[in-house]
């Protein structure tokens, strides 16, 4: 049989072999490492053999899959230290999930966080056991008979959702079975660096008619080193909590009375419009005409769309003179009709129309998180409607546009390419020629990225950026979807150089993405240390005593010329306390003015960068700070 690896290559072998042996075969290192593997895009156990001619991947925890893999076998090794201790707890689902697993229990006793110690204890046990993970199959009445004698009625109710002649999957490892599809690590003994992380309530089924179970969560590596590593990255992800700094800021709120609604208060105004400011600025460079388009728009616009179709219950509506009206979810439709409203040329094309728009989105409660999941938000779309031979130049216009971006505020990036999804429209033509472009422009930028097969827009193919933060976060925030459908269906037209009437093809891009979970993302990178430049306040000037609060003025007075941020306490406190008071702030620079100060006609720097940085001339400091600002300069912190 012939097996060909995803590197291309192919190994021909005379007998039926495991993914394991395979692996062995290839390198003894990547048989250690292995924890499951891919035949022909299924995910299967080491076990698995291999009869055919297939597509064979070994999977190790580099690799989703392989993670996944190794993380289900540690939420399994966690249901089984969990019934080995409490024996009448009922067990519900398990999965991996990005970070870690959980399992969800219904338990007579009270699980909490103080019963981690004990439950790690217990599933070292399990590892050191070295308990191999069989898989078996049962067909489904003899599945629901096994669960039934096991006291599990939320197995059975699984089980019973299933078709009739459906074959069921268990893995057995020692004393604990459990329903599954897989796949698993061949033993448990691989497993020796977790944590339990944290506990909540999880609804049966995510119902909330249904019974309240216990979620307890965990993660797992294949190092002590890693899984350390992850755990300090949580704690620094604490302290860095945009919603802690974001109040301690005074950047932004909520309020009960507007759950996901955020209000920007008047230093959080200040980081949005600098912000926006620069924003409007690269896009005026690049040719880019800024446009706004009605919050609300009537039914027949979204029909037209297809939003009414396909994402109706993301959105609100309402009835006005009887007619039905959406909030708009999405600023594309009314870029639409920007375009519409007037004939156009091909000699126009590429046309670029921006738009900061305010959009809703119907967010479950449980789902809200600070700036980073909001029921309104802004949004710096652009609608780029163009013509075929425009496609991949335009595209990697707006690649570049987004990386220049990303490199000011010092992000990493990765790249996905997300193709068509189930639920989509247009031809397999259109979509053909969509994916391809992407995919083409992303090449001759010599590019790398990664295919998300399935989960691209439901009218076009995307390209996805995600953010890797200062600690190693990843978030996704611009997009570049490709979409031949509507101008289809919006009947947008050009005047050809052949006179003829011809349909634009249409570029919908964001960069920031929604701008307040931008803001979010930018004060956890920098953890509300902001650059000069964007941040609220730029210089703080700090009297020793009120007797130096006129030379104080005038230097504040001076900063103002300049066009420089900038706030004086002339509290009655210490110098020592304005200054921890200023730096708890972030504020990027402080003037100290006293009795030498006013004497020489000087300041006192002390920067967030370097801390005591000396005595300075006003004017000069104000040309370095001014100098700092306009060119969008990080200053890197060398002081604890």
């Amino acid at each position: 049989m012939k097996v060909t690896l995803k590197d291309g290559s192919v190994r021909e072998y005379t007998e039926a072999k495991s993914i394991l042996d395979i692996a062995k075969d290839l390198s003894e290192g990547l048989a250690r490492a292995a924890c499951a593997g891919e035949v022909d895009g299924e995910r299967v156990d080491l076990r698995t053999v291999v009869d055919r001619d297939c597509c064979v991947s070994v999977l190790t925890f580099a690799d989703k899959g392989g993670k996944d893999a190794f993380r289900h076998t540690a939420a399994h090794i966690m249901a089984q230290a969990v019934k080995r201790l409490y024996p009448n707890a009922k067990l519900a689902i398990g999965p991996s999930i990005d970070d870690g697993f959980y399992y969800d229990i219904d338990s007579d006793k009270t699980l909490t966080s103080e019963d981690f110690p004990a439950i790690e204890a217990e599933m070292k046990k399990i590892v050191k056991e070295n308990l191999a993970l069989e898989r078996f199959e049962l067909s489904r009445e003899e599945a629901i008979c096994f669960f039934e004698k096991k006291d599990e009625p939320y197995k059975v109710e699984l089980i019973r959702d299933l078709p009739e002649d459906a074959v069921i999957s268990l893995y057995r490892q020692g004393d604990f079975t459990d329903l599954c599809a897989g796949p698993h690590l061949m033993s448990t003994k691989s497993v020796k660096a977790f944590r339990l992380m944290k506990i909540a309530g999880a609804y049966w089924r995510g119902n909330e008619k249904n019974k309240m179970l216990t979620r307890i969560y965990g993660t797992a590596y294949t190092k002590n080193a890693d899984l350390e590593a992850y755990v300090t990255m949580l704690e620094e992800a604490k302290k860095r909590d945009h919603r802690k700094l974001g109040k301690e800021l005074n950047l932004f709120m909520f309020s009960e009375e507007g759950p996901g609604f955020p209000f920007f208060l008047p230093k959080g105004m200040v980081l949005k419009n600098t912000l926006m400011q620069y924003w409007r600025e690269i896009h005026e460079r690049e040719g880019y005409v800024e446009i706004s388009t009605p919050v609300m728009l009537n039914r027949h616009l979204w029909e037209t769309s297809g939003h009414w179709d396909h994402y109706k219950e993301n959105m609100y509506t309402t009835v006005i003179d009887d007619e039905d009206f959406a909030i708009k979810p999405m600023n594309c439709p009314g870029g639409m009709l920007v375009y519409k409203s007037q004939p156009h040329s091909y000699r126009e094309l590429p046309l670029r129309l921006a738009e900061v728009g305010l959009v809703h989105r119907h967010e479950k409660s449980g789902a809200l998180h600070g700036l980073m999941r909001v029921r309104c938000f802004n949004q710096d779309d652009a609608h780029i409607f163009m013509t075929p031979e425009q496609i991949r130049d335009e595209i990697k216009g707006v690649v570049r546009l987004i990386s220049e971006v990303y490199q000011l505020f010092g992000f990493r990036y990765l790249i996905e390419l997300s193709t068509r999804p189930e639920d989509s429209m247009g031809s397999d033509e259109d979509w053909d020629m969509a994916t391809n472009g992407l995919r083409e422009a992303l090449e001759e930028m010599n590019l790398e990225y990664i295919v998300n097969e399935g989960d691209g827009a439901f009218y076009g193919p995307k390209i996805d950026f995600h953010l890797v933060d200062a600690i190693g976060r990843t978030w996704q925030c611009g997009t570049i979807q490709l979409d031949f459908q509507l101008p289809q269906r919006f009947e947008a037209e050009y005047i050809g150089a052949d006179g003829e009437m011809h349909r634009p093809i249409m570029i919908h891009r964001v960069c920031f993405g929604s701008i307040e979970r931008f803001i979010g993302i930018l004060t956890e990178h920098f953890a509300g240390k902001f650059p000069t430049w964007l941040a609220p306040v730029q210089v703080k000037v700090l009297p020793i005593s009120d007797k130096y609060s006129e030379y104080g003025y005038h230097v504040l007075n001076r900063l103002k010329e300049a066009g420089i941020r900038c706030e004086i306490d002339e509290r009655a406190e210490k110098i020592g306390y304005k200054i921890r008071e200023a730096r708890n702030e972030r504020v990027p620079y402080m003037l100290v003015v006293g009795q030498k100060e006013e004497e020489n006609g000087l300041i006192s720097v002390r920067s967030r960068f370097e801390g005591d940085e000396g005595q300075k001339e006003l004017n000069s400091f104000i040309d370095d700070v001014k100098d700092e600002i306009r060119t969008r300069a990080r200053r890197e912190e060398n002081i604890e």
